[in-house]
């Protein structure tokens, strides 16, 4: 197949950052994906819809002239987070809000500590129509950073999903086999998002030869069968999984530093690469949905009606993208080829 049209996908979780950062995330998004689900894990994290308004009001003014980009916006929840916080936000147009156990991923220290203290918060999410998005990962410095996804699932996962049936969960860029099993055996109110780099890499890839820190992402890369488990999930077809890139732009001084940084900044090559993906799973007649269907259905937003149209035609990703303050981004899969492009 040499070339492939698609409804015009959305990104059901990403980072944009903020202030000038918004110049390159924002349009770097827009070339391709309609609307994305917003990440709130800014500093000060977006914990109430007037930070969200705001928010969304420096993304939209980031936009490039004439496009019709939509940023879906959510909170951050915290252990101070009230049901009167959910109703205001859900007013405001916010349309999910985002768990991260305490110290899971970037900016998150602000994050939830005792899950089940916001046993209220997820009730009254569930009757405002509100989307639970989930960080999956335990916390405890003694789990093995390897299990910390597995053992999420079973400590507390199961928990909220048994508590409360009615609130659509989103348990985000899953890694392992055993999410993918948890998904396909939970109600119609759960799905997942999987990422181009969890589909494209394993563990080797971030530790073979050294240490690559521009592979470095959390949840962290894990082993080869379980890569394989995401990318026959995916094959499937099945309605549970989606496009989400969460896609994570740092510095690149800040990668390539005792910090480590932890995100994949794949906004200027992910569709191609999920593409390169299913072709590479003989299941190019699967992409459409994964990308452009099957997260507004669970969203229970309208499908996008624009079309776009992948060639099969190869290009190299830039080695490193340039910030408005000078300083470089070396984005995913920079220096290498890819088979897919944006006609």
């Amino acid at each position: 197949m040499q070339q492939i049209t698609l409804t015009q996908p959305d990104d059901w979780h990403l980072h944009f950052r903020d202030n000038d950062m918004l110049l390159e995330t924002v349009p770097a998004t827009a070339r391709t994906f309609k609307r994305a689900i917003v990440m709130p894990n800014l500093v000060p994290p977006v914990v109430n819809a007037e930070l969200a308004s705001a928010y969304r009001e420096r993304i939209l003014a980031a936009r490039p002239q004439g496009s019709d980009f939509e940023p879906l916006m959510t909170l951050f929840l915290t252990n101070n987070t009230t049901v009167e916080d959910i109703r205001a936000a859900k007013k405001a147009g916010v349309v999910a809000a985002k768990l991260y156990p305490a110290g899971a991923t970037t900016n998150s220290d602000a994050a939830v500590k005792g899950i089940e203290a916001l046993f209220p918060v997820f009730a009254e999410m569930a009757e405002q129509g509100l989307l639970l998005l989930i960080h999956g990962e335990v916390t405890e410095s003694h789990v093995d950073i390897f299990d910390r996804e597995k053992l999420f699932i079973e400590k507390f996962l199961v928990k909220i999903v048994d508590q409360f049936p009615q609130l659509k969960v989103v348990f985000e860029h899953i890694t392992t086999s055993d999410a993918v099993d948890f998904v396909n055996t939970s109600s119609q109110n759960v799905a997942a998002t999987i990422t181009p780099q969890h589909l494209l890499l394993n563990r080797n890839d971030l530790l073979v030869g050294g240490v690559r820190p521009h592979n470095f992402c959390l949840p962290v890369l894990k082993r080869s069968t379980h890569q394989q488990a995401l990318r026959k999930a995916v094959a499937t077809g099945s309605s549970k999984f989606f496009l989400g890139t969460d896609s994570a732009p740092h510095e690149k001084q800040a990668k390539e530093s005792a910090c480590g940084c932890a995100g994949c900044y794949s906004a200027w090559s992910a569709l191609e690469l999920y593409a390169q993906v299913f072709e590479e799973l003989d299941a190019l007649d699967k992409l459409e949905g994964f990308a452009s269907h099957h997260g507004a259905d669970f969203y229970g937003l309208p499908r996008n009606t624009k079309k776009i149209t992948l060639v099969k035609d190869a290009w190299q990703v830039p080695e490193s993208i340039t910030l408005p303050n000078g300083e470089l981004i070396v984005p995913f899969f920079a220096g290498q080829t890819v088979q897919w492009a944006l006609k």
